[in-house]
């Protein structure tokens, strides 16, 4: 049995070679001259292209982050430090939020009023002094907090938004 072989196709008398045939015989552009080819096709890279694989120069310098805030449509993209809190988190998606005129408009941009999630079906809310780059996760959600656990200053802002809610308790 022959095995038919890339090489051995090339050499047979009344065969027009293929690309890929003719790909096997050319050698390496010259543009290319710093990359030497290896048994198999694999290339090395000479080690002064090469970045430095050393454990201390690899750290985290920032995070992408996408937080999805209740009723939106889409993930707002924060790039932050990992150093930083889920405090300084939630303020600057909302300030993202806002900045970009995202629908619909949050009713209050106090980051107090909001807490963050892991995900909408997460019951337990991040603590806010918690450091991001702890946290294991890069999506979050943020939503506002429930009315019994509103501070007296984001019950303050969202009354005065809508001060006819004053009266909702005595229609009832």
């Amino acid at each position: 049995m022959t095995s038919k072989s890339p090489v051995n196709s090339v050499h047979c008398p009344g065969r027009v070679p293929s690309n890929y045939d003719r790909a096997l015989l050319t050698p390496p552009p010259e543009r290319h001259s710093q990359l030497t080819r290896q048994r198999g096709g694999l290339i090395s890279i000479p080690g002064k292209l090469k970045p430095p694989m050393s454990g201390a120069s690899r750290r985290l310098t920032k995070l992408l982050l996408n937080v999805t805030i209740q009723h939106s449509f889409g993930p707002v993209q924060v790039v932050t430090s990992p150093e930083n809190t889920v405090g300084d988190l939630i303020k600057e998606a909302l300030a993202i939020y806002v900045k970009e005129k995202r629908r619909p408009l949050v009713k209050q941009t106090n980051p107090e009023c909001f807490e963050l999630h892991y995900s909408q079906f997460s019951l337990e809310s991040l603590k806010t002094g918690e450091k991001l780059i702890n946290l294991g996760s890069r999506n979050f959600f943020l939503c506002q907090k429930p009315a019994k656990s509103l501070d007296s200053s984001c019950y303050e802002e969202a009354m005065s938004l809508f001060p006819f809610t004053k009266f909702m308790d005595f229609l009832l």
